[in-house]
């Protein structure tokens, strides 16, 4: 007997039995017939009303002022501006870079900064950049991430509507994305999360458009209107995986509900014959795959055709993949090498460095000549392949038994292939020295496994038994049956094994220190893996090679390859991401809005991404109802109770759940995940999670006529729907207060610290209330700052302004009881401050000069110090002790020192001239950060810092030496 439950009753109340209709001898009893799902309408947004599209408008223009109110401040840059902007002006440069996100928003971003006249000069480089002073158009640039906020607010009122939810519960949700403070906050700035919206919910439309139609039955299949809205779907897939990765959930969420929707016609074997169901599957094959998949490369190809010309991330990729780019191509080289060939030597593995050496010392260990790779062509990298022993001179004597001297003994010998197994020697060319190894531990990585590798020797020197190294060609990495037999330029890969110790030389992505300028350390490891001992020849000339003699190139990888190769190293580059940052978060902090990020911090005034809790708890609380109700409909089902049997059940059931699945599937992959993530990264399942809200509250409130059965049962509220408009105004009325409250923190207005304080109702939510002054007459009398804003490392502070220099009443100025130096030995602490005016030459001038240029140019400060010790008369001191009584810091040679520096002056303003620079001086002592000694190191040490990446080598535009450096999928 079924539960009391689950028993109905006619009008008498009496039980009845529910009817099952038998539609046929092999179809199961079902009440109906075909996949038509009971309870559907037609709720196609191409047919709303004109009131409908009235609210809507009025809505969209709401969110519009609400996004770009002061868009235009700060007019600095603020947190990953510095990547994203960057990128644009990198595009429009065509130079190439790496990042670990697809293009289609960042070349977006460039477009509307290019037709607003940027011209990619303004670098981004640093938080806190003034914008106005170079006239960058960053306002434009904002403009449209801002406009695709604005879009989000309408997506999300026709999503409710294709759903089947009121015009009132569409309404409150798309005000509920209005007066969202964390979307506010992304969608003023240059940045991805905005565009990554607007395209899953277009997603979500698009698809919920879709889902209506395929419900309404077998003859609303293949119509015009199921076309479009499956194809559209499809077109905004595409569009959300190209702006980040992340749209690959949502491409999950449609590839589970089209498995689910494939099921269920595989089930109609009234309607559906196996022909159709085939169509069915090709016709989603070609819309939610092909579409996508070719809308995905063709981004692509407009990013390859952009980015022509070498970068700093050029170096992420493969030398197949350089030689595409302008100046990176290289011309024909021999492809056999001998004895005596002048060679480059690339790594194969970790973005294909050079083999490279100069003049400077290890510090440690051995302390002969650093080995290390290097990623650009530089004549440091250029090495002679010599044999083990020297060339005989039997023209000289016929006894074999001289030979020819020093390593260019080949040149004029008939060149001799290196086959597989040659025992050779690598002399560096620039330093004389030869590549070396012995039972030394690196000075960076200590482990017993690995030896440090260096260049030894001098000119004339012969060498010894540690310069040998054998090598052995890799075969199955070979191309070509002649490269895996003799060594061939690029198409021969090879190791170099240590003859006395067995070793084989190594590389990997360690950096050595300052010392090492920062280039990737070469070791010779002991049963090191295959790829980073891996090697190839690059360039090769000898001598006597002809000129019609065999040559080799790069192959051209293609569209299709450099595509693969491309989407490697970019999801190779963002596992890689495992660092700590400062204002990151985990995925169970953010449903509750446990903690935001620190954006900007200037002037008294502050940037934090910070969601509306309101709208997050009431949202999260949206999911846990439906968690809850699915729980207990499972467990009501197998009792056999016939909930399912009510149309608003099973509708309440698909549709939220439908909203739910989207929000899971935007949600719980980022646990699976160990590299860095943020707030943001949970945007799109927020987006789901609100319509879901706005789901719940219009079945509860205009659609369920009663809750419960039999004595437990509740009325429902339909028959009073001013109760669930009501209800909803006061909400979205009290989402509108709240995104007041926390408002200074998305737009970076002014704001006091016991209003701050107010609202910060946990510690976690880590702004700094003492950041903002007591009362708001304070910004009237605020300077604003020149100096760069606070970076996002900690809580941002003000400060006062810097000092400007003005026209001095007086020459000198006299402080007393500042301390000092000079005070330890005269008077009471006397600071001497002197203000000069100089040219772009160094030359004083006096106060003629000055007065006739005056309005002519401007003046920037330079400020110098320098300590003198005096006596109590003023007279300088020449050995004098510091403040602790310890002799002082030996004098500084003069020519360490500035002109001003030189003549005694503490402080000037120098004229600007057509190209002014600015001049640092470092003094170091004999501490820690002593450089290691060296040979002839002042030119070699302005070559190795004066490359592209200051001798870094390449790195992800998101780790390199940015305040905010992180990227997120």
């Amino acid at each position: 007997m079924a539960p009391k439950s689950a028993q109905k009753k006619t009008a008498n109340g009496a039980p009845r039995q529910p009817t099952m209709v038998q539609s046929s001898p092999h179809k199961p009893p079902y009440p109906s017939y075909d996949y038509t799902s009971t309870g559907v309408k037609n709720t196609n947004i191409l047919n709303l009303s004109s009131s409908a599209w009235q609210i809507c408008g009025a809505i969209t223009i709401l969110a519009f002022f609400v996004r770009l109110f002061r868009i235009y401040q700060p007019s600095s840059v603020v947190f990953d501006e510095v990547h994203f902007g960057g990128f644009a002006s990198k595009y429009i440069k065509g130079k190439f870079f790496m990042d670990v996100h697809p293009p289609l928003a960042k070349l977006l971003i460039t477009l509307a900064g290019w037709l607003a006249g940027f011209d990619g000069e303004f670098d981004f480089k640093d938080i806190g950049k003034d914008y106005l002073e170079p006239r960058v158009p960053y306002v434009a640039m904002r403009l449209l991430p801002a406009i695709c906020g604005v879009l989000a607010v309408p997506t999300m009122f026709l999503s409710l509507k294709a759903v089947g939810c009121r015009t009132f519960t569409a309404g409150m949700g798309a005000g509920l994305i209005v007066f969202e403070n964390g979307l506010v906050t992304q969608s003023r700035l240059i940045l991805l999360d905005s565009p990554l919206v607007i395209f899953t919910a277009l997603t979500a439309l698009s698809w919920t458009s879709f889902t209506n139609q395929n419900e309404l039955g077998p003859k609303n299949a293949f119509t015009a209107s199921w076309w479009f809205w499956l194809a559209a779907t499809g077109v905004c897939l595409g569009a959300t995986v190209s702006v980040k990765w992340v749209g690959l959930f949502t491409i999950a969420w449609v590839g589970s509900l089209t498995a689910l929707q494939l099921w269920v016609l595989l089930g109609d074997t009234r309607n559906v014959t196996l022909r159709i169901w085939f169509k069915h599957l090709f016709a989603r094959i070609f819309c939610l795959i092909v579409i996508p998949a070719t809308f995905y490369m063709a981004l692509f190809a407009i990013h390859f055709l952009c980015l022509v010309n070498p970068g700093d991330g050029d170096g992420f990729m493969s030398s197949e993949f350089q030689s595409t780019l302008n100046t990176k191509g290289m011309a024909d080289v021999p492809a056999d090498v001998a004895f005596g060939s002048r060679i480059s030597l690339r790594h194969h593995n970790t973005q294909g460095g050079y083999l490279h050496s100069h003049q400077h010392m290890y510090p440690t260990g051995s302390k002969q000549q650093q080995i290390t790779l290097y990623p650009h062509k530089d004549e440091n990298n250029v090495w002679l392949l010599e044999n083990q022993t020297q060339p005989l001179d039997f023209a000289t004597d016929p006894t074999g038994n001289t030979s020819f001297p020093g390593p260019l003994a080949w040149d004029n010998l008939s060149p001799e292939n290196i086959i597989d197994g040659s025992l050779i020697r690598l002399y560096h060319l620039t330093s004389d020295r030869r590549l070396h190894s012995h039972d030394v531990r690196p000075p960076v990585t200590e482990a017993e496994w690995q030896n440090e590798v260096s260049a030894y020797g001098y000119q004339g020197f012969e060498g010894d038994a540690n310069d040998l190294f054998r090598l052995e060609i890799i075969p199955k990495l070979s191309d070509g049956q002649a490269a895996k037999e003799r060594l061939r330029t690029i198409q021969t890969k090879f190791k170099l094994v240590h003859v006395m110790t067995g070793c084989v030389l190594f590389s990997h992505k360690v950096k050595l220190p300052d010392w090492g300028f920062e280039q990737q350390e070469v070791t010779c490891a002991k049963q090191g893996t295959l790829p980073n001992s891996v090697w190839y020849v690059e360039s090769n000339q000898h001598p006597q090679l002809q000129e019609d003699a065999e040559k080799v190139n790069y192959r051209n990888p293609g569209f299709f390859g450099k595509f693969w190769e491309l989407q490697k190293v970019m999801w190779t580059t963002n596992a890689g991401l495992v660092e700590s940052h400062a204002w990151d978060s985990r995925p169970p902090s953010w449903p509750v809005l446990r903690r935001g990020i620190n954006f900007w911090g200037k002037d008294n005034r502050q940037i934090y991404l910070q969601g509306n809790p309101l709208i997050w708890w009431a949202s999260t609380a949206a999911i846990a109802v439906y968690v809850a109700f699915k729980g207990l409909s499972v467990l009501r089902w197998q009792r056999s109770c016939d909930d399912y049997a009510h149309d608003t059940f099973r509708r309440f059931d698909y549709e939220i759940g439908q909203s739910v699945l989207g929000w899971a599937f935007h949600y719980f992959p980022f646990f699976l995940m160990q590299r860095q993530l943020f707030l943001h990264h949970y945007f799109p399942a927020l987006f789901f999670a609100v319509m879901a809200l706005c789901q719940v509250w219009d079945f509860v409130m205009f659609r369920v006529a009663r809750f419960g059965e039999g004595r437990i049962s509740v009325k429902g509220v339909k028959d009073v729907p001013a109760v669930g408009m009501v209800g909803g105004t006061i909400f979205l009325a009290a989402s509108v207060v709240v995104f007041g409250l926390y408002a200074p923190l998305a737009y970076g207005n002014m704001w006091t610290k016991s209003e701050c304080q107010r609202v910060k109702l946990f510690n976690t939510w880590d702004w700094d209330c003492n950041n903002f002054p007591e009362s708001y007459s304070h910004y009237a009398t605020l300077t604003p700052a020149l100096s760069n804003a606070i970076p996002t490392t900690q809580a941002a502070q003000g400060g006062p302004a810097p000092p400007v220099a003005d026209d001095p009443k007086a020459d000198v100025h006299v402080t007393p009881g500042a301390g000092g130096a000079a005070g330890a030995v005269g008077n009471a602490g006397e600071v001497e401050e002197k203000i000069e005016y100089r040219d772009e030459d160094g030359n004083l001038l006096n106060d003629e000069q000055v007065a006739a240029l005056e309005g002519q140019i401007s003046f920037s400060t330079r400020y110098e110090t320098r300590t003198r010790l005096v006596d109590g008369a003023g007279n300088e001191v020449a050995d004098g002790i510091n403040l602790e009584g310890e002799e002082h810091p030996p004098e500084v040679p003069e020519e360490g020192l500035g002109a001003s520096a030189r003549d005694g002056s503490f402080a000037g303003t120098k004229a600007e001239g057509v190209q002014q620079e600015t001049v640092d001086v470092l003094v170091g002592g004999e501490g820690e950060g002593k450089a290691p000694r060296s040979v002839g190191v002042g030119e070699d040490v302005a070559k190795e810092k004066g490359r592209v990446g200051g001798g870094k080598g390449a790195e992800p535009e998101s780790e390199v030496g940015k305040e905010t450096g992180h990227v997120e999928l």
